[in-house]
């Protein structure tokens, strides 16, 4: 065989191996993935596997993206999302893998005036206009074998910490086919009259009493029943809204205590003063004390948490003024608090919280942690997860009822202490529950007879008990505000004049983001916030803060000396008298302000010496970057071509030597 021959069958074997490599990686070990982020971004956290491995049921996702646009695309902003759509397809691919063939992946790239398009349309995804021809689709589609569809219309990259929990949520849910059931459980009348009470009562000329806004919104998503106040068993019940539980009977807590210790969710409202719990007229007539706080201080307990009474939350930096009677000028509302997002006031980590804006609340308590919880306090081994906070400016107020009456606002403001930490006013408890009546409950006992001693009926009591620890994790929402929910505070009041029903702020949206996180599978609520896939440029960013830094003393520097300039220009305005002061006033504006003006250039040239100092260091590493990505590879191919070399050269000398030896 000669060399000819050789160097055929070499490039041969060589192409074969190459081939059966790929597609040995493309089939056989497609599974075998390894996930090497620092922050295991690619791979799937416990509870959408335990979502996945519950599927009893095919279902398919299909992911549109205009891939061909997208790459093609001159505009930045488009192309930015190939890196993000190659993150989004990955971890698709890994609900794939771990599905066991219960999940089919179809990634579609919809051309204009194709079929894959009319789809996305059809589908209601949402479409970027590029061209008069051409739409941006980036969005998913879920479908179970039974016709239920679930969509993302689009993949926001401002939520990409969260599209683990968009993803399992769509899958949890299309699996889930009833119609959620909330009870309402409350102290006030949020429900409203009937229609023909409401008649009944206009004929009286009384006004009749309105249904809350925020009932009338869960009404188009869920099956809204209400639980009597004097409840003894809460059945039938998939989610449990407990609003201001004023004055409930133990029976009544023993059965939010066993609901949730068989496994339902809730979300907890209570209030050191509520402003909706105003008496009514028969009351004011009667003159009887009302009051309009409520806590469920022994449920609490056993969550951990303790709200205490009287005291408010506050934060200068939330608040703003209002004139609270005709005529007044405004002043600062303290109890009024606008949480907003860019004081950090809303938990990131949580997808209930993580998109929030704004939520106000009106008269807000406070939410605490027990401070000491031993191994067998109730509360031991529950996770407290905090959901709204005031700003790190925050603190605790206190004022007694009777001051809340008639409130001073500008004495609440001169009390008011700013703090050094948030104050939490929305948490979420997690874990395994334990009971807070231990020994049960005491109820009259209606079947037994009634004993009579000394002539005196008596009547018969039983003790009723139920289980002692929950059966499965459960999920307790508790917030301790209950106007943020009124139509006072979370809607506008002009627009329910006219019918309509306009949310004001987030308040709506935190209610509804709440029932739906806790409506899916314990699985779900377990499934939290990723991390980012975008790594940082940690040296350059060390360089730019670096010199940030300096610009900013210079900055400062440059600022402190213009106030110095100005100081002294208004000096010697002061100083001039006499009947030439417009011409020297005149006359030393002029000089003053040209140097002025002399010395903003010389600082103005320092700060750009800084900055041009700065732009010098991130491109010298930006060069050695790319220098250094550039040539690894080609160096190491030369060094080893060369050390081949050298190795054969050594051993074609050995050889000739031994043959001449021989």
């Amino acid at each position: 065989m000669n060399r000819l021959t050789r160097s055929i069958l070499a490039i041969f074997f060589v192409m074969v191996i190459a081939v059966s490599g790929i597609w040995l990686s493309e089939n056989l070990l497609k599974t075998v993935r390894k996930d090497l982020t620092e922050q295991n971004l690619y791979t799937l956290s416990d509870g959408s596997k335990e979502i996945i491995a519950g599927l009893k049921q095919p279902i398919t996702m299909k992911l549109f993206y205009t891939k061909t646009a997208a790459v093609n695309s001159s505009n930045d902003q488009i192309r930015y999302y190939n890196n993000y759509y190659t993150f989004v397809r990955a971890l698709l691919e890994e609900y794939q893998i771990n599905s066991g063939g219960n999940i089919k992946l179809e990634v579609i790239d919809p051309r204009p005036y194709t079929e894959e398009e009319l789809a996305a349309v059809r589908y209601g995804l949402r479409r970027i206009p590029m061209s008069e021809e051409e739409n941006f689709i980036f969005g998913l589609v879920v479908q179970t074998q039974f016709g239920v569809t679930k969509v993302i219309d689009f993949f926001m990259p401002d939520r990409q910490q969260l599209v683990e929990y968009d993803i399992s949520y769509l899958i949890d849910t299309a699996i889930t086919r009833q119609k959620r059931r909330l009870g309402v459980l409350s102290s006030l009348d949020l429900i409203g009259d009937t229609p023909y009470m409401a008649q009944m009562k206009r004929m009286q000329n009384q006004q009749p009493k309105k249904k809350w806004a925020i009932i009338g919104e869960l009404e188009k998503k869920y099956d809204v029943v209400t639980v009597p106040a004097n409840t003894q068993e809460i059945n039938d019940v998939d989610i449990l809204l407990v609003i201001h539980p004023k004055d409930f009977p133990e029976t009544t807590l023993f059965a939010i205590d066993q609901f949730i210790l068989k496994g339902g969710r809730a979300i907890v409202a209570v209030d050191p003063y509520c402003v909706s719990d105003m008496p009514d007229t028969q009351q004011r007539m009667q003159g009887g004390q009302h009051s309009a706080k409520s806590n469920l201080a022994k449920l609490l307990s056993t969550w951990g948490l303790v709200m205490p009474a009287n005291t408010f939350a506050g934060d200068l930096m939330l608040t703003h003024a209002e004139a609270t009677r005709p005529g007044q000028h405004p002043e600062l509302i303290l109890p009024l608090l606008e949480l907003k997002s860019a004081h950090g006031c809303f938990n990131a980590d949580q997808p209930m919280t993580a998109q929030l804006n704004s939520v106000q609340m009106f008269f807000s308590g406070v939410l605490k942690v027990k401070e000491t919880i031993s191994d067998d306090d109730p509360a031991a081994g529950l996770t407290h997860t905090p959901l709204l906070t005031t700003s790190e400016k925050g603190n605790s107020w206190r004022a007694e009822e009777y001051e809340l009456m008639m409130p001073d606002y500008g004495e609440f403001v001169r009390r008011f202490r700013t703090g050094q930490e948030p104050v939490t006013v929305a948490t979420m408890v997690s874990g395994t529950f334990k009971t807070a009546f231990p020994e049960g409950i005491q109820v009259p006992d209606e079947s037994a007879d009634a004993l009579a001693e000394g002539g005196e009926a008596k009547e018969a009591i039983k003790t009723v008990t139920g289980l002692t620890e929950s059966v499965e994790p459960c999920t307790v929402v508790v917030l301790a505000d209950v106007d943020m929910l009124s139509n006072l505070v979370a809607f506008n009041p002009q627009a329910l004049q006219m019918g309509l029903s306009m949310p004001v702020g987030d308040n709506s949206s935190l209610v509804s983001n709440a029932i739906e996180d806790l409506s899916g599978s314990s699985q779900l609520i377990s499934i939290r916030s990723r991390g980012n896939y975008r790594r940082p440029f940690t040296v350059v960013d060390k360089i730019e803060a670096k010199a940030n830094a300096e610009t900013a003393e210079e900055e400062a520097r440059i600022m402190d000396q213009i106030k110095g300039f100005e100081k002294d220009l208004n000096l010697k305005l002061q100083a001039i008298e006499g009947e030439n002061a417009g011409k020297l006033i005149g006359q030393t504006i002029i000089e003053e302000k040209k140097n002025i003006e002399l010395e903003l250039r010389k600082m103005e040239k320092e700060l750009l010496d800084v900055k041009n100092r700065k732009r010098v260091k991130v491109e010298a590493l930006k060069s050695k970057m790319r220098n250094f990505c550039t040539l690894l590879g080609p160096g190491i191919m030369l060094v080893v071509a060369i050390l081949l070399g050298i190795y054969r050269t050594t051993k074609r000398r050995r050889y000739i030597s031994h043959a001449g030896d021989a």
